[in-house]
């Protein structure tokens, strides 16, 4: 797997941290078509990890993900 520069001043980046830091819940649809839903717990350079209301985490591939939703 190839890491990439994890760029702070990118517009994508600094959206999904403002998720994080405000605990927003989010909807997640995948390039499969699946959807995952929770809060936005962290983010690096290759994933972001997704927390559900029951408390598990999902860990998803930048890749594989279409669009970040924000519910509230």
């Amino acid at each position: 797997m190839t890491s990439q520069a994890f760029d702070t001043g990118l517009p994508s980046i600094r959206q999904v941290q403002s998720l994080i830091r405000d605990q927003h819940t989010v909807e997640v649809k995948l390039m499969t078509g699946d959807m995952v839903a929770g809060a936005v717990s962290w983010q690096d350079a290759n994933a972001i990890c997704v927390k559900a209301d029951d408390g598990r985490n999902t860990i998803l591939m930048r890749g594989a993900i279409a669009y970040v939703k924000s519910l509230s």
